[in-house]
């Protein structure tokens, strides 16, 4: 990305490094956000390794219900109140949601201000840190309002993926076979090789996901930075999976085990309109089951709800509808070439499935 590229740490023990700090604090004004999960695990060796800074610090509510505009307000109170200036710099420790939130308040703050990623779940370490996208939740769609503002620096410590629940781990393992599916077949097989070892929190096969995964994700966003193109095919499952978070209600299913049962219903699309072989979606459905993660959507909304939700989606070009498809596992399109009514059906039978139980 030119004169906006960034460094990636990944490895165990980094938050408490000095050295990983240093080069990239460049004021002497510092403020770290977290929420009211993370902050009592991680804060304290955050502000020993900031030593010598003049350090802040607000604490959010845990939780995507809160990533909206109300709370991020209270980052904006903590800089005003303090007079932080043009030199400070955002510390966000935390998951996609700190991370988007603390991203978006230093794109906006003073028309832009530097930040720094310190992602401690896994599926901010291996997809929303990186990347520059930031942003709040509107109750009318997902991420809508938002901008790009790359940071400065992603400080991954593995060491954070020991205290995450089952379930989160989950939910960043879905992001890690998204990049199987639409660009690195042979990632893939070596996710389905080493499923048990990522499982067990092996941090040997933590470290090689997450890297592998960021040099994906590096690579299509170097090629695409504020996704005019293909940088959408990152979003394979989002669709879909925005919708159910919406419809659900956010906070019900998280971001990961929606984009789960998203892109299991973009694998199936997929061989309904002949693109993509039954082998294939067996493939995909059974990797993620294998990761606990739900690969049938929720039954509770209808067709029209489904058809609603994602329509409000920042794929959607000249009122079409484009989605991100699959032609064979690593090989995914961006596309708004697909007969509505096979997507209407698809949607017919989880609606019925749900009218029937």
């Amino acid at each position: 990305m030119g004169e906006r590229s960034y460094p990636i740490l990944i490895g165990p023990g980094l938050l408490a490094q000095p050295a990983c700090w240093q080069p990239h604090v460049r004021g002497r004004q510092v403020l770290v956000v977290s929420n009211d999960t993370v902050a009592p695990l991680y804060l304290e060796a955050v502000e020993a390794a900031l030593a010598g800074f003049d350090l802040h610090r607000v604490i959010l509510p845990d939780g995507e219900q809160y990533k909206d505009l109300d709370t991020l307000n209270r980052i904006f109170d903590a800089l005003l109140e303090a007079r932080l200036g043009r030199d400070v710099i955002l510390v966000a420790l935390g998951g996609g949601v700190v991370g988007d939130m603390a991203g978006f308040a230093a794109a906006c703050y003073q028309r832009g201000v530097a930040f720094i990623q310190v992602p401690t779940t896994l599926l901010a370490q291996v997809d929303s840190s990186v990347g520059g996208k930031t942003g709040v939740n509107h109750p009318l769609g997902k991420n809508m309002i938002g901008a790009f503002h790359q940071p400065r620096a992603v400080i991954a410590d593995t060491d954070t993926l020991r205290t995450l629940p089952e379930r989160e781990l989950a939910a960043g393992l879905a992001e890690v076979v998204k990049y199987g599916l639409i660009r690195d077949p042979a990632f893939f097989d070596w996710l389905e090789a080493h499923r048990e070892h990522l499982l067990a929190r092996d941090a040997d096969a933590l470290a090689e996901a997450i890297e592998r995964s960021c040099r994906n994700k590096a690579a299509v966003v170097a090629a695409d930075e504020r996704e005019a193109g293909q940088r959408a095919l990152l979003n394979l499952g989002h669709t879909f999976g925005h919708a159910i978070e919406a419809g659900m209600g956010y906070g019900v299913w998280l971001h990961g085990e929606a984009v789960a049962a998203g892109m299991v219903l973009a694998a199936e699309l997929s061989a309904r309109l002949g693109w993509l072989d039954a082998a294939d979606v067996s493939r995909a459905r059974a990797l993620l089951a294998g990761f606990g993660l739900p690969v049938d959507p929720p039954a509770a909304l209808s067709v029209e709800r489904w058809l609603a939700l994602m329509a409000v989606d920042k794929k959607v070009q000249g009122g079409r509808l484009r989605l991100v498809l699959l032609h064979g596992i690593g090989r995914a399109v961006v596309t708004a070439d697909f007969d509505p009514a096979v997507l209407r059906a698809l949607l017919a039978d989880i609606a019925g499935a749900g009218a029937g139980a």
